[in-house]
């Protein structure tokens, strides 16, 4: 019962700790979300790699910085959408009514 606990308590401390190692309601977009803003600031923290993806890219290392920044406003694309229950059981009954 103690080793229970004791793995309860690390996970939650290391859920606290880190933000991207998520829980049971965390969806697959916000860990994908998670995992490419992890890479993306990695590769902005870490300047070889900045510069040997500036070269490859063939433009200045600050622009390579900028679109990366850019790109971590929404890593993976837009968030999908999300039917609440009303949605689910009332759907086409709740928009006719919304619509007269």
């Amino acid at each position: 019962m103690a080793d229970k606990l004791r793995a309860q308590q690390q996970l939650e401390a290391l859920q606290a700790r880190f933000i991207g190692i998520g829980s049971a309601d965390t969806t697959k977009h916000e860990w994908t979300s998670n995992m490419q803003r992890d890479s993306l600031s990695s590769f902005i923290g870490h300047p070889p790699i900045l510069q040997y993806m500036s070269i490859g890219l063939g433009q200045p290392r600050e622009k390579t910085r900028v679109q990366l920044l850019e790109r971590m406003i929404q890593p993976v694309g837009p968030p999908p959408k999300v039917s609440g229950l009303f949605d689910v059981f009332c759907g086409s009954f709740a928009n006719d009514v919304v619509a007269r």
